[in-house]
C-alpha cells in the first residue's frame, strides 16, 4: 500500500471516530429536550461510526500498515430547532462521503484494487447514510411541527437497533 493512501486511511479513521463524538452529541440534545427516540437513533449511529473506525483500523493492519490514532475535536454545536441536528447530520454525511471518494480516487490513480474494493462497501454504506440522513430532514420538515407526528417520529426512532457492520461480524 502506498504511503499517501496509508495517510488518508488513518485520516479517515480519526474522521470515523469524530463522527461518532458528533453523533453522541446530537443525541445528548434530543435526550435533554424530551425526545429519546431520537437520541436512540444517534446513539446507535455514534456505535455505527465507531464500527466503521474499527473496519479502516482492521484493514490497515491487514495489509502490514500501522494505525495512528490522534485527537478527536469537540464537536462545536448548539442547536435551537429539533430540525438542526438532522440537517447537521446530512452535511457530515456528505463530508464522509467526499472522504471516502478522496481514498477511492488515491487508490484508483495507485491501481491499488485491493483498497478500491474494500472501499465499495463504503461508498454503498454512504449512499444508503446520505439517504436515511435525508429522509430524517425531510420527515421532520413535513411533521416536526405536530406534536402528535413528532411523538410517531420519536417513537419510529425508539424502535431502531444496532447490527453489526458485515466487514466485523466474525472480526
Amino acid at each position: 500500500m502506498q504511503a499517501n493512501i496509508a495517510k488518508l486511511i488513518n485520516e479517515q479513521i480519526n474522521a470515523e471516530f469524530y463522527s461518532a463524538y458528533l453523533y453522541l452529541a446530537f443525541a445528548d440534545y434530543y435526550e435533554e429536550v424530551g425526545l429519546s427516540g431520537y437520541a436512540n437513533y444517534f446513539e446507535i449511529q455514534a456505535a455505527e461510526e465507531r464500527d466503521h473506525a474499527l473496519i479502516f483500523r482492521k484493514y490497515l493492519h491487514e495489509n502490514g500498515e500501522n494505525v495512528t490514532l490522534k485527537k478527536i475535536d469537540q464537536p462545536k454545536i448548539s442547536f435551537k430547532k429539533h430540525i438542526e441536528p438532522l440537517e447537521a447530520a446530512l452535511e457530515h454525511e456528505k463530508l464522509v462521503t467526499s472522504l471516502i471518494n478522496k481514498i477511492y480516487d488515491a487508490a484508483n490513480k495507485a491501481s491499488d484494487f485491493r483498497t478500491m474494493n474494500f472501499l465499495n462497501w463504503f461508498i454503498d454504506e454512504q449512499m444508503e447514510e446520505e439517504d436515511n440522513a435525508d429522509t430524517m430532514v425531510t420527515r421532520m420538515k413535513l411533521f416536526g411541527e405536530d406534536a402528535k407526528a413528532l411523538y410517531d417520529l420519536d417513537t419510529e426512532c425508539a424502535a431502531r437497533t444496532y447490527s453489526t457492520p458485515s466487514p466485523l461480524v466474525g472480526a
